[in-house]
């Protein structure tokens, strides 16, 4: 059943990289520019919290690559950098984006790998970045653990999984629970069937602790933190852009998203360190 599971998120993201929406443009190198200009526009505190330029002269390892804009990052940064995906569609895309932007093939390892079955020795890396993968692989608890597996001592683990309560979970409860008939399901559910590839999974900032302290982590830090997904300042998908979905985004209060601010945001940042 989990197999299947897996099957399932890895067809969702063979189909559309993540990012890849936010480029347009013909000329390659413009379409990857555009994309990566966009991700840090659209969360503009992902620098600060990945801190690209600590991994001068590191070994750094990014669990699912997407589009490869934070791949790039650590490649202009770090000494060795070896980043996996589930889909040979992203694979293909990070190598094209590299290559496009003249980064040297020898400084860097791109392959297709599963984040719960790492396919690396004990104690290898000083960094492992997952931004916003661990919640879509059916085993998070295990790829937790595996990226514990591979850190040196003292080596850290920069991740993004999603936060409930937030407001993107609320949209997608008024939508998907209150207007479908069932008010009594949780915003966790919702996200679960609705949020992305199918099975996404969120967290309070005492589950996302539990979990990371249970794979052998320890100074660990939890924050919740707005995206643009809770501004609805996102491009839709294709399911929606009928008429009603446009009203909502036209009509969100985005003055109140920001006012109430960083509790109820979709995106957690979690730091912690292999003893």
């Amino acid at each position: 059943m989990r197999e299947d599971s897996k099957d399932r998120v890895k067809a969702h993201w063979e189909r559309e990289t993540c990012g890849t929406r936010y480029g347009r443009g013909d000329d390659r190198e413009e379409y990857f520019d555009e994309i990566y200009r966009s991700r840090y526009e659209r969360t503009p505190y992902l620098r600060e919290f990945a801190r690209f330029h600590e991994a001068r002269g590191k070994r750094v390892l990014e669990i699912g690559v997407g589009a490869g804009c934070d791949f790039r990052s650590w490649v202009e940064n770090a000494a060795l950098v070896c980043g996996i995906d589930l889909t040979e569609a992203a694979i293909r895309l990070t190598a094209e984006h590299l290559a496009v932007k003249g980064l040297d093939a020898e400084e860097h390892e791109l392959r297709t790998a599963d984040a719960e079955r790492l396919p690396f020795e004990d104690r290898t890396f000083d960094i492992v970045y997952s931004y916003g993968v661990f919640h879509h692989t059916p085993d998070t608890s295990a790829a937790v653990a595996e990226a514990h597996r591979v850190l040196k001592p003292g080596g850290e683990l920069r991740a993004m999984v999603y936060h409930v309560p937030s407001w993107t979970g609320f949209m997608l409860w008024v939508r998907y629970g209150l207007l479908a008939g069932r008010p009594l399901v949780s915003q966790k559910q919702v996200v679960f069937e609705q949020l992305e590839s199918p099975g996404t999974k969120a967290y309070t900032l005492e589950e996302a602790k539990a979990l990371v302290a249970l794979a052998g982590f320890h100074r660990v830090s939890v924050a919740s933190r707005l995206c643009s997904g809770d501004f609805l300042n996102v491009r839709p998908s294709a399911r929606y852009r009928g008429w009603p979905y446009r009203m909502i985004w036209r009509w969100w209060p985005r003055w109140l998203v920001a006012r109430l601010g960083d509790r109820f945001g979709l995106n957690l940042l979690i730091s912690a360190t292999r003893r």
